[in-house]
């Protein structure tokens, strides 16, 4: 089990307790870990993570040098975590870790791949629950890896998918991607998702943005396709214009240009060549951060027998 946090020492007891009572219950008593990535945290993350260890060596810990975002603290979870399966959660049980029981019997069945799926959002606000809707259906429709919709990092990956993905090399890494390209036999498993039991969240509207955009950016090209038709579109409709204008010159003469009009018409091409430079640009910079090569992640420091 792999559990990114940050600043989130208040949380690390309770969810030990709980995660391995329900472990436990699964009857293979050493068959199990909790490998925490403290990613970059700035208050008693990381002892709070060693007093766990001290007291059950199965509570293993990797600290990095700082914080590279949840994405990079999963992937170095999928680095370093043993056994056959893997199950990425977060510290803040709000996915029920008893569901992992019912992970377990359905990749028993021969499912590489179980992945939780919310039967509600009504923890969420009602802004989050539309854009979340909207995202979703945005994903699926430019992408041809399509995510299953209300669903979170929270699943069950057998050994071979996380083989998989860990060959990956790209540094934009968009996680709930990357488990849907890698393809295999899948299943779900619905659940309630409870309100945070200890602390605050640490995503932002910000940091949700740049998520969703670090989504599509690497699951599809589409957003680059769509300003050439939308190009195309524009130059067709001027000419036909064009054409409006010279006939309407040679029959009835030429009317005054109208320069309200013209600045209409100069602002909104405008505006359009400035936002298809954005989305090039979305493109290019990731291409830059793939091209320098630098690692997803830096490990300060291991806590317990972590390879």
């Amino acid at each position: 089990m792999i559990v990114p946090v940050k600043d989130e020492e208040a949380a690390i007891p309770p969810f030990v307790a709980r995660v391995s009572a329900v472990l436990e219950g699964l009857g293979e008593p050493d068959g199990w870990e909790i490998l925490f990535i403290d990613d970059g945290s700035t208050d008693r993350t990381l002892p709070a993570i060693l007093l766990a260890n001290q007291a059950d060596p199965r509570v293993r810990g990797l600290s990095l040098s700082r914080n590279f975002g949840k994405e990079a603290a999963l992937s170095a979870g999928l680095d370093h975590a043993a056994g056959q399966v893997v199950v990425p959660i977060d510290v803040d049980l709000q996915d029920p870790p008893e569901v992992i029981g019912e992970m377990v019997a359905k990749w028993r069945q021969g499912h590489e791949v179980v992945y939780g799926v919310r039967r509600n959002r009504t923890s969420d606000s009602l802004p989050k629950r539309i854009t979340a809707e909207w995202y979703y259906r945005a994903h699926n429709w430019l992408s041809a890896d399509k995510i299953p919709e209300h669903a979170g990092d929270f699943r069950l990956l057998d050994r071979r998918v996380v083989e998989v993905i860990r060959a990956m090399p790209e540094r934009n890494r968009f996680m709930k991607g990357l488990f849907a390209w890698s393809g295999f036999r899948q299943a779900a498993v619905e659940y309630d998702r409870r309100e945070r039991a200890v602390g605050t969240t640490k995503f932002n509207g910000w940091k949700l943005w740049t998520l969703a955009l670090d989504g599509i950016t690497s699951a599809s090209t589409v957003p680059l396709r769509v300003w050439s038709y939308l190009g195309g579109a524009i130059a067709l409709l001027a000419l036909v214009f064009a054409g409006f204008i010279v006939v309407k010159t040679v029959l009835f003469g030429a009317d005054v240009a109208g320069y309200p009009s013209m600045m209409v018409a100069t602002l909104f091409l405008g505006g359009l060549q400035l936002i298809s430079l954005g989305v090039l640009g979305e493109y290019v910079g990731r291409i830059l951060v793939e091209v320098k090569g630098r690692p997803i992640y830096v490990v300060r420091e291991r806590i317990g027998n972590v390879d």
